[in-house]
């Protein structure tokens, strides 16, 4: 099967199931025009999301990469009124049309946008006492995924959500010493869920608009 077949599809899985969205249309437009990568989670993707915040039943989110704040919006959305996102972006132009989206959106004020290395964000997190957090979402760059894993359970308690993105890589997860860094940190959060007896977790192949890849979900014991 080809990419256009799963575009199609995930063109149906929207069509069928959701309202049209001028906003998060109108986000994605923002992003593409101010030079953002699109690499954006797809739209059933933002949806899954949203859903897993509000199955967790989730008022305190930590996302790590927010880019122009699409993944972040659908994100605030599943949220509770008193329920608040806490979001890392390193690059500043990225975070500046993030918050005019947020803006847009009308989810400004259940999001906190914080500007920096995420490592460092997370670590003044830790210092601010700010988690737990319910549900942890992980979609920043490759090579950090076990220094953020290491971060989400810090900055986790038992049940909470922690989804890392982008761990499939076309199927070259599998490859050992792929001299990839992406594949390589795709390969390094399986093995820190897998060695991680607080986590018990799966991985879930995923095909659509964005081709062939996945995520992980664990939930810390």
């Amino acid at each position: 099967m080809s990419r256009e077949t799963w575009t199609t599809v995930d063109d149906y899985i929207v069509s069928s199931l959701f309202e049209a969205d001028p906003v998060l249309d109108a986000t994605l437009a923002a992003n593409r025009d101010h030079g953002l990568p699109a690499i954006d989670v797809s739209a059933a993707q933002g949806k899954l999301l949203s859903l897993l915040v509000r199955i967790r039943g989730a008022k305190k989110v930590l996302e790590v990469g927010t880019l122009g704040g699409y993944s972040t919006i659908w994100m605030a959305r599943g949220l509770p009124a008193d329920g608040k996102v806490v979001t890392l972006e390193l690059d500043p132009h990225h975070a500046k049309v993030a918050r005019s989206n947020f803006e847009r959106a009308g989810v400004s004020d259940k999001i906190d946008l914080r500007v920096g290395p995420a490592l460092q964000s997370l670590a003044a997190l830790a210092g601010e006492n700010a988690g737990p957090f319910d549900l942890i979402f992980i979609d920043a760059d490759k090579p950090n995924n076990p220094n953020y894993l290491d971060w989400a359970m810090k900055l986790s308690r038992s049940g909470t959500v922690i989804v890392c993105d982008n761990v499939i890589r076309d199927g070259a997860v599998v490859k050992k010493n792929s001299g990839d860094a992406n594949v390589e940190g795709a390969r390094a959060a399986f093995s820190f869920i897998g060695g991680e007896k607080r986590l018990d977790g799966t991985a879930i192949q995923t095909v659509g608009a964005k081709g062939y890849d996945g995520f992980t979900i664990a939930i810390v014991e």
